[in-house]
């Protein structure tokens, strides 16, 4: 891999894992330009590379990643063609990460929202901090969850379960993910780095193909509701984008106060 191409990961190695960190802590991690270009890279990259039998992702600071950022969000009401053009990156993102042969962990450090929330729980094996807090709050800034999580929260969770927490878009904790099966494992914050170090040495040391093969076989029955979900949750989104409620959402969150929804 060549490190250079990255301006918002870095990266270690230990042994045959990789450790990807995105390194936007003053924003927390959100998904901006830099980002989203390098995560168009990362997962193609790791499955070709020889080195690395393990990826490791995880975020610098307090949050994981904190998904999109209201500027832009408004860009994109603005200029709706940059909408259409992120939901390419979306759905490029998924699928590299399901397709990547390469076990890939999620080390949930704090808030994982949105896209982050996505991101991490679309990896093979999650662990989180006790603490940190899961949500995809599409539905609070007036849009639908459509850049993966009405593929991922039910697959997880079960429909019942996943419809309460997108239909509101409510955070739930690392102790609690786990409880419900939304994640592995959640264990006190500074246990974190070596529980995830452990797990990940014991892959890297495992049998290769066959811990690569099964993570592709598995991975079939998500890759079909991945391809018969995303397109329309897309679309949805979309339209929701250009509604006048995502547009009061927008303008509440820069006032600092709560959107006046009238379903418009």
């Amino acid at each position: 891999m060549n490190f250079s191409d990255y301006k918002a990961i870095v990266f270690r190695r230990d042994g045959r894992v990789l450790h990807a960190t995105f390194n936007r802590p003053e924003t927390m991690n959100a998904i901006d330009d830099d980002l989203q270009a390098d995560l168009d890279l990362l997962f193609t990259d790791v499955k070709d590379d020889d080195e690395t039998n393990v990826l490791v992702i995880t975020g610098a600071g307090r949050a994981f990643s904190a998904g999109g950022n209201i500027d832009t969000m408004q860009t994109c009401i603005d200029q709706p063609e940059l909408f259409r053009k992120g939901t390419e990156h979306g759905k490029r993102l998924v699928f590299s990460i399901l397709d990547c042969p390469k076990p890939i962990i999620a080390k949930v450090n704090g808030a994982a929202i949105g896209l982050g929330a996505t991101l991490a729980l679309f990896c093979d094996i999650v662990f989180a901090a006790q603490h940190a807090k899961i949500a995809d709050p599409h539905v609070q800034i007036g849009i639908s969850a459509g850049d993966g999580g009405a593929v991922i929260w039910p697959a997880l969770i079960g429909y019942a379960r996943a419809k309460g927490f997108l239909f509101t878009g409510d955070p739930v904790t690392g102790e609690e993910a786990a409880r419900i099966g939304l994640v592995n494992r959640a264990v006190p914050a500074e246990e974190l780095d070596k529980v995830v170090d452990e797990y990940a040495l014991r892959l890297a040391s495992g049998a290769t193909r066959a811990i690569q093969y099964t993570k592709l076989s598995v991975n079939i029955g998500l890759k079909q509701l991945a391809n018969s979900i995303l397109d329309t949750s897309f679309a949805y989104e979309l339209l929701s984008q250009r509604t006048q409620d995502h547009q009061e959402a927008v303008t509440a969150f820069r006032e600092k106060r709560k959107p006046r929804f009238t379903g418009e």
